[in-house]
């Protein structure tokens, strides 16, 4: 039955009850952003009360959550979740928890796939069909991204087209939407003027409608008037309840609302002052050695974490305008936030929605990429996703690098405790980390060193104290800093020895001064 707009507006507790047992749930956001924190919270307050609904399918893109109790972890309850298909994991350590615990059924999917498989659901296709996440963990002859061993059905599958290998992300029906946006209009129409992007809200609308479900819009605002049809993200034709927050409703998960992730592109370029300047550390050090790789006029993605002091070095050095920052979330553009605002961009000149970003990545958008890396293995291979009894998951990394023309990955010789220490331009190791990084095999392939090689990607391994690179199926040492001892401090740290390049050069003394 068509409602009127008036007979949609219902309290989030009205919403969440006409979530059914068994049903497929998605959710949208990134990280706290356009995240529909009142209605998830909702929901666990109706489980925790009356133990409904249960078995549901929890499906999404990009980590949602504060790495403690929102988004996510709001439905990490055994009986309420049965399945749980997601990008990002380690926003949502509870959830993680279940998924390695075996107490549910758990998939690892790249956040750009989850987000462009709601719009080949929209559309009636039989999934995503591509490229992105061979040879990697999701492969099905590595796994097939399942968690633990109680997830048996297969998801993904290989298909061979035109004598090309991709992998097939079978589709199914999705019955709920959970999306968030600023405002609604007279007519019900739904406007994100004041998100800090557009995420992939319209794609989880179109998937729920057609496939018979029903989409619950958390909303900020009431308008009295029509908004212009341009602004329009979602109209009103797939809205089926609107939800009127009263909480739960702040622009990210560490900001109430700031205008600049919402706002035209100012003169982003920062006056270098003693306050501005990101201070001495490994950090820094590896921040600007990366940033020196970037070329004028490049298109540019920076990760979560180490790869974030990029546009801080960009920003002091007056470079900002030289090249183009990219989000995976949508923005263009700008100066990426970072924390728990991760996802906004400062500035954007421009804000597209996710699924249609990662189709630009995936097609080789990306000139230059920067990205974290947590192991590294002999070959080159790189594990972000999954550490003994700890899920993070993959997020939009395996889209990123599997495309970008340029790749580093950023990172700490070691971890946990390191500390080192700048004098007379030379780095000095204080304390060495307690976890090697650089060893035989990791645990999980997140990149694959010989795909990248096969794309012929240029592919470097920056520390605070070494440089690699990827060549002939292995890594190449080509850097290290003044002040380092080659055989205690980088052969000694490394469960492997690496090859090292005949032309071996000290990083240049400017990172170190």
């Amino acid at each position: 039955m068509k409602l009127s707009v008036e007979d949609k507006y219902c309290s989030a507790e009205e919403a969440i009850a006409l979530i059914k047992d068994g049903e497929t749930v998605a959710s949208g956001g990134f990280i706290g952003s356009a995240h529909p924190e009142a209605l998830t919270a909702a929901l666990e307050e109706r489980f925790l009360k009356t133990n409904t609904p249960q078995n549901l399918t929890i499906v999404y893109g990009a980590g949602q959550g504060d790495g403690q109790t929102k988004g996510i972890n709001h439905m990490a309850f055994e009986g309420l979740v049965r399945r749980v298909i997601g990008g990002h994991w380690g926003l949502a350590p509870r959830m993680g928890k279940l998924a390695m615990e075996g107490k549910i059924e758990a998939y690892n999917f790249p956040q750009g796939v989850i987000c462009q498989l709601f719009r080949d659901i929209a559309a009636g296709r039989p999934g995503c069909i591509t490229h992105v996440g061979l040879d990697t963990f999701i492969d099905p002859v590595n796994g097939g991204g399942k968690i633990n061993d109680r997830t048996i059905e297969d998801l993904v599958e290989r298909v061979e087209l035109g004598g090309e290998t991709y992998l097939w992300y079978k589709s199914f029906p999705v019955h709920i939407g959970l999306i968030r946006v600023t405002a609604v209009d007279p007519s019900g129409n739904l406007m994100m003027d004041e998100e800090a992007f557009k995420g992939e809200v319209l794609a989880i609308a179109q998937a729920v409608h057609n496939s018979g479900g029903t989409v619950i819009a958390q909303v900020g605002e009431v308008l009295e008037h029509r908004i212009n049809p341009h602004h329009v993200t979602v109209p009103a034709i797939l809205v089926d309840r609107i939800v009127v927050a009263e909480s739960g409703h702040e622009q990210t998960f560490a900001e109430v609302f700031n205008p600049a992730y919402c706002q035209a592109a100012i003169d982003r370029n920062m006056e270098e002052t003693p306050s501005d300047r990101m201070a001495m550390s490994e950090r820094r050090i590896i921040a600007v050695r990366a940033c020196s790789e970037i070329d004028a006029g490049s298109i540019v993605n920076l990760g979560i974490g180490m790869p974030e002091g990029i546009a801080k070095i960009a920003a002091e050095t007056g470079r900002l305008d030289d090249f183009t920052m990219t989000v995976e979330s949508g923005p263009i553009g700008g100066v990426p936030a970072s924390g728990l605002s991760f996802g906004a961009s400062a500035y954007p000149d421009a804000i597209i929605d996710q699924p249609a970003q990662f189709d630009f990545y995936d097609g080789g958008g990306l000139d230059f990429a920067a990205l974290g890396a947590a192991q590294i293995d002999q070959s080159g291979n790189v594990n972000v996703s999954r550490f003994g009894s700890k899920m993070a998951g993959v997020g939009g990394f395996v889209n990123i690098t599997q495309t970008a023309k340029k790749l580093v990955f950023c990172g700490t010789f070691t971890a946990g405790g390191l500390r080192v220490e700048v004098r007379e331009g030379k780095l000095h190791i204080l304390q060495e980390g307690k976890t090697e990084k650089f060893i035989d095999k990791v645990e999980q392939v997140s990149f694959s060193a010989r795909r990248s090689s096969s794309l012929n990607q240029e592919v470097l391994y920056i520390t605070e104290r070494a440089v690699f690179e990827l060549r002939d199926g292995g890594l190449f040492l080509i850097e290290i800093a003044p002040g380092i001892d080659l055989e205690r401090d980088i052969f000694a740290q490394m469960a492997f020895r690496p090859k090292v390049s005949e032309s071996l050069s000290k990083m240049s003394l400017s990172l170190f001064g």
